[in-house]
This record gives structure tokens, C-alpha cells and sequence, in this order.
């Protein structure tokens, strides 16, 4: 039986300079990312919930350094692995994760 997706949203992943567009999801255990383009590889990525250690709102950057939206959210892992997504409403993802993180309904 799947879980019931509680968000989901065209996203970008950015790694540096690389970029990948894609469908972003969130269940009650994972945070999904599925490119559309698995060829540049940047992604899949399924992340486990409860490996996520902080979320919050981040500037997008074009050529990976110059600052141009803050539409994006970055995802620390607690081993240090971090992502960042460019997306529309970060506020309401950043609502999302945090909330869910903290177990309150």
C-alpha cells in the first residue's frame, strides 16, 4: 500500500551550476524527487524524513552563484548532504516539512 502524498509540485534540484527539472513530493515518511531528465544525473532521490535536520528558504542562484530568486528551499540531512530545490510557494513547503518533522497534526 502507498502512502498518501501530503504536497507535490514541479520543482528544480541545483547542484551548483547543474540544474534538473523535475516533480518534487512529500509523504509522511519520504521526500520524493523524480527528474524529467534522468540522463544529467540529478536524481531520483528518495530521502527519508526522519534524515532531514533542517529546512529553510534559500536564494536560487544563476550560474550557481549569483543570487537571482529566493524560491528555493535547502534540505540538510543529518549527515551533512544538503539539496536545494527552486519551487513555487517555499513557505509552504518549508510549512509542510517542518510541521510533519515535529510530529504535530
Amino acid at each position: 500500500m502507498s502512502e498518501q502524498m501530503l504536497k507535490s509540485s514541479i520543482a528544480t534540484v541545483q547542484c551548483g551550476v547543474a540544474r534538473a527539472d523535475g516533480k518534487l513530493w512529500v509523504t509522511e515518511s519520504e521526500l520524493q524527487f523524480e527528474p524529467h531528465n534522468q540522463a544529467f544525473g540529478l536524481g531520483p532521490y528518495r530521502i527519508e524524513r526522519k534524515s532531514i535536520a533542517r529546512v529553510e528558504k534559500c536564494l536560487e542562484k544563476g550560474g550557481g552563484f549569483i543570487p537571482v530568486t529566493s524560491d528555493a528551499i535547502r534540505i540538510t540531512l543529518s549527515d551533512g548532504q544538503v539539496f536545494e530545490f527552486i519551487l513555487a510557494n517555499p513557505e509552504q513547503w518549508l510549512a509542510v516539512l517542518r510541521h510533519e518533522r515535529t510530529g504535530c497534526l
